[in-house]
């Protein structure tokens, strides 16, 4: 049945190509697409400026969006929320609003939007919320992921099985699968590792998210150079990806590397990436250490 469905479904490379995180041929393949209808024609736009708004282009997508369709608009918010000047207090208020007053709960990239945000908000259950009965199999995903950052593996297994009785082979059915595997380690992680690299021989390069699971699973087997290549593969398509910079300061130090170069990834990744929750715990602990380091100077010079 999944294989009928996709043999159909004339966005079947878009999507897969944007699960994975390979936003340029997601580009490149929707930019080809003549659809067939217009629910299609509104399907193909939200994947495109999707990957734009990935890639960072938000200017573009903000001067497009003042005539595309109007189901599109609420992915204003997101290209706004995700600014480096971006008031995000003001933009998740404007979000509750409106998931209050519930006329956008129809529109499937609202509730994308508005998950989106409450996630990068650490706000889990109020994405949960919006994500609750909805039938898109990408959504059902993401609710795998909130469940996932609660450490609610229990409920993910859980919403996993929904997905396997979807579509048992799709992509994102093995991105889920191989998310919570690792999260679970043990045995999974080995998993976890083989549905990465299934992915990659099938749909070629992976982007920044696909390749730091593959890469964590690969250093969780003590494969510190194949995860080291992964990594950089990656960083060459997505240059300055935090997750990417981390895993490579990560497996630099585990494979031998002079202590200089781990370093380096790090000072890149506390520098670009500001509000990345490890740069904001990182400096939170340098912080405290300073503060209790502090308190035990000599209180006469010596």
């Amino acid at each position: 049945m999944a294989r009928q469905q996709q043999d159909v479904d004339e966005l079947f490379d878009v999507k897969n190509s944007f699960y994975v995180g390979n936003y340029q041929q997601a580009i490149n393949e929707a930019l080809s697409i003549n659809p067939s209808t217009p629910l299609i024609t509104l399907e193909r736009d939200a994947y495109l400026f999707r990957s734009y708004i990935a890639q960072g282009n938000h200017r573009m997508v903000l001067q497009e969006l003042k005539t595309a369709d109007p189901m599109l608009q609420p992915l204003k918010s997101l290209v706004e929320y995700l600014a480096p000047d971006a008031n995000r207090p003001a933009i998740v208020a404007d979000i509750d609003a409106r998931v209050a007053k519930g006329t956008e709960l129809t529109n499937e990239i609202f509730l994308l939007v508005a998950a989106t945000i409450y996630y990068h908000e650490d706000n889990y259950e109020a994405a949960l919320k919006i994500l609750h009965g909805t039938e898109s199999l990408e959504l059902r995903a993401f609710t795998l992921q909130c469940l996932l950052a609660m450490n609610r593996p229990d409920l993910a297994r859980k919403q996993l099985k929904l997905l396997q009785a979807i579509e048992d082979d799709g992509t994102l059915t093995q991105l889920a699968q191989a998310w919570l595997n690792l999260s679970q380690g043990g045995p999974g992680v080995q998993d976890a590792h083989y549905s990465v690299m299934e992915l990659s021989e099938r749909l070629g390069a992976l982007g920044a998210g696909p390749a730091a699971v593959g890469a964590a699973a690969a250093a969780s087997r003590g494969m510190w150079e194949e995860a080291e290549q992964m990594l950089t593969e990656a960083m060459a398509r997505v240059p300055q990806q935090p997750d990417l910079l981390l895993g490579l300061a990560v497996t630099a130090t585990h494979s031998g590397k002079p202590p200089e170069v781990s370093s380096r990834y790090m000072a890149q990744l506390l520098d670009s990436h500001p509000e990345h929750p490890f740069t904001k715990e990182y400096n939170a602990k340098s912080n405290e250490f300073k503060r209790l380091t502090a308190q035990y100077q000599p209180s006469v010079a010596s």
